[in-house]
């Protein structure tokens, strides 16, 4: 591990030691292999004066939702020192009573809260302080014979500390074990299967430290035997098959989850490899790479055979009597469903109620099976026990975090594919659909969309459906949009390119959509398909033939595959805008022509209803996420208007 210290930046930061801590930290931060998604923290004690201008002793510790990777000045809470150590002297003091006196010595009361390793901190005598979860150290720890390693490693040089729960027992153990100590013998503390802190009087020398130290933790790993893993060929001929088993696997989780999940499949080559080890669920059900990660991770994943269904509800049954073995009567259960699954011979899936969350385990599933296969060449990779994994996942601090998350919104995580996407309805059918929680693959044949498709291509519509599958894990919601406005001609001048182009645009294209994306539907989450019609089609208007038509024949479409899915679970609705002006269909052109058709003034012309009121392509997104939520749960086969109520219709 080299140092990234960087004498010229420093320079310009001057000498205010916040400045220099936010600039170390970020180094560490920068490091995937000693800190992710919000893991580790850092300190450094400064004076300051407070408001009636007395010199007070703080600890300015990383705050609480701060990832050290991007942390700023204000990312750092101030706490008064003397009441830390005070704090640290006591010699029991439950972790919410440990909160609520933080806060209090806090010198800014809008700063966020402070670490729950403030106290530790603050019982180190230096005045920077660095702790991250480095792979290598805690991969050494999570074996047998752990603490004799890390002795082989570091010698004396290293205060080793026995894994405790994370907090004040953990502050309150440091405390006992160096009451008498002499600081200056240590270079760092090694935290059985948990981290390791470093500390100097200065940035540099505390974050060199720890560059050093994780150095020669590297370098004896470096030295070990290592798990073989088995080789792999890559570029499975069964694709669809693959891609239709890792939407049954997301509807499964999702089912016991309680929610849509995103299910991220990482089938290259290592992942492959490892899913394929000798005695495989061995490996990943003894625990997580450090204890912190069971929050993100539960305390082991699923393996998945040959019955995806039954797997799940397998693991769902384990997980409540791992519940049940270590519940006190207080707490309660959190859903059943895994984290992350291995999947041998395709690779491991991570889950996740929003594509972050998901990533966020796919990068710790990454660090852990590099750590699996280190540690077992080590003489065997052992973490923390199930009961200390279990008292870290129910901490009461994590459970309260939990009461306060936000609500899901009302697609969270579904997966919609939205086709004409570039622009008009389709453009605020996918906005609308992400801000109430979708993730939306928008097609089009212009660019700016997610995939480039045309939709007369049934190839490009297979490798579009498939895209969706692959990025999110499975397909819930089909918004069927893309069409052109054929140019108006009476039937016995009809161009037969102009309705050739009309039939194939307006009415084919959606048939090859629903045929390719009906099997993932299949197992979708509460799945549907609305299909954005017209009011053309309970009342046409002359010159619109070839429109008229395609847009009646897609209803037809609609209506019979309402019938043909309503067993698979799948609901199929209708949507029949009118006037829609902010569309690529309705040209300027367009617009003064229909106007003077019906004698009307363009203004008149877009307000021509019962409500005079005009439709926009917002209104009919919104009508769509209604359509898509459980609103509509029980209704399909239906055509809704959204025309401001028409007297030719109605």
């Amino acid at each position: 591990m080299k140092s990234l210290w960087n004498d010229k930046e420093v320079k310009k930061l001057g000498q205010d030691p916040l400045a220099l801590r936010v600039y170390t930290s970020r180094l560490l931060g920068r490091d995937t292999s000693l800190v992710m998604h919000g893991g580790g923290n850092t300190s450094v004690k400064a004076p300051v004066r407070d408001f009636f201008g007395a010199e007070q002793q703080v600890l300015y510790i990383k705050g609480s939702g701060w990832d050290l990777a991007t942390i700023e000045a204000g990312g750092f809470a101030a706490v008064k020192i003397d009441t830390l150590l005070r704090m640290a002297a006591i010699k029991e003091l439950t972790d919410a009573d440990m909160v609520r006196q933080q806060r209090a010595a806090m010198l800014d009361p809008n700063a966020p809260n402070p670490s729950v390793e403030a106290i530790l901190h603050a019982i180190i005598p230096y005045a920077y302080v660095d702790h991250s979860h480095a792979d290598a150290v805690v991969t050494i720890t999570n074996t047998p014979d752990g603490r004799k390693r890390i002795k082989e490693v570091f010698g004396e040089r290293v205060l080793i500390v026995p894994y405790v729960m994370p907090g004040f027992i953990l502050a309150r153990k440091v405390y006992e074990m160096t009451l008498a100590v002499d600081w200056s013998q240590y270079d760092g503390i090694v935290l059985l299967n948990h981290g390791l802190f470093t500390f100097a009087d200065t940035a540099k020398e505390s974050y060199e430290n720890h560059t050093k130290l994780v150095t020669k933790a590297e370098q004896y790993i470096a030295k070990q035997r290592k798990m073989s893993f088995p080789n792999v060929f890559i570029g499975n001929p069964n694709t669809a098959n693959t891609l239709l088993s890792l939407a049954q696997l997301r509807k499964a989780v999702s089912r016991v989850q309680g929610g849509a999940v995103i299910a991220l499949l990482k089938d290259d080559k290592q992942s492959v490899a490892f899913s394929r080890l000798p005695r495989i669920k061995n490996l990943v059900t003894r625990g997580t790479l450090t204890p912190d990660h069971v929050i993100r991770t539960k305390p082991k994943p699923a393996v998945i055979g040959k019955d995806i269904e039954a797997d799940i509800n397998e693991y769902a049954k384990t997980y409540k009597k791992y519940f049940d073995r270590y519940n006190d009567g207080k707490l309660k259960c959190l859903d059943l469903a895994p984290r992350w699954a291995v999947w041998p011979g395709s690779g491991v899936v991570a889950f996740g109620r929003s594509s972050g969350e998901a990533q966020v385990i796919s990068d710790i599933v990454d660090h852990t099976m590099q750590a699996i296969q280190r540690a077992e060449g080590m003489g065997g990779w052992k973490a923390v026990n199930e009961k200390g994994l279990f008292d870290v996942e129910y901490w009461e601090l994590e459970q309260a975090k939990l009461a306060k998350n936000p609500k899901p919104l009302g697609l969270q995580g579904k997966v919609a594919l939205v086709t004409g996407a570039a622009s008009g309805i389709g453009k605020a059918c996918a906005e609308r659909l992400r801000a109430n929680g979708a993730y939306v693959v928008g097609l089009d044949i212009k660019e700016g969309v997610t995939v480039k498709c045309d939709v007369t291509k049934e190839a490009d519509i297979k490798n579009a459906v498939e895209y969706a599958v692959r990025h999110y894990g499975g397909l819930d919601i089909i918004v069927s949009n893309a069409g052109i406005f054929s140019p108006s001609m009476d039937l016995e001048k009809m161009d037969p390119a102009v309705w050739e182009r009309s039939m194939q645009l307006n009415l084919t294209s959606h048939q090859r959509l629903m045929k390719a994306a009906i099997p993932y539907l299949s197992h979708g989450i509460d799945p549907t398909i609305i299909i954005i019609a017209s009011k053309n089609v309970p009342a046409p208007g002359p010159g619109a033939g070839a429109y008229s038509v395609a847009k009646a024949g897609l209803t037809q479409l609609g209506r019979v595959a309402a019938l043909e899915l309503g067993a698979k679970g799948i609901r199929v609705n209708m949507v029949h805008p009118n006037q829609v002006f902010d569309t690529a269909i309705w040209t300027k052109e367009v617009l003064e022509k229909r106007a003077r058709h019906y004698g009307l003034s363009v203004e008149q012309y877009k307000t021509n209803n019962i409500l005079h009121t005009e439709i926009t392509s917002r209104d009919v997104a919104d009508l769509v996420c209604a359509m898509a939520g459980p609103a509509f749960a029980k209704t399909t086969g239906a055509q809704i208007p959204i025309d401001g109520g028409n007297e030719r219709v109605i």
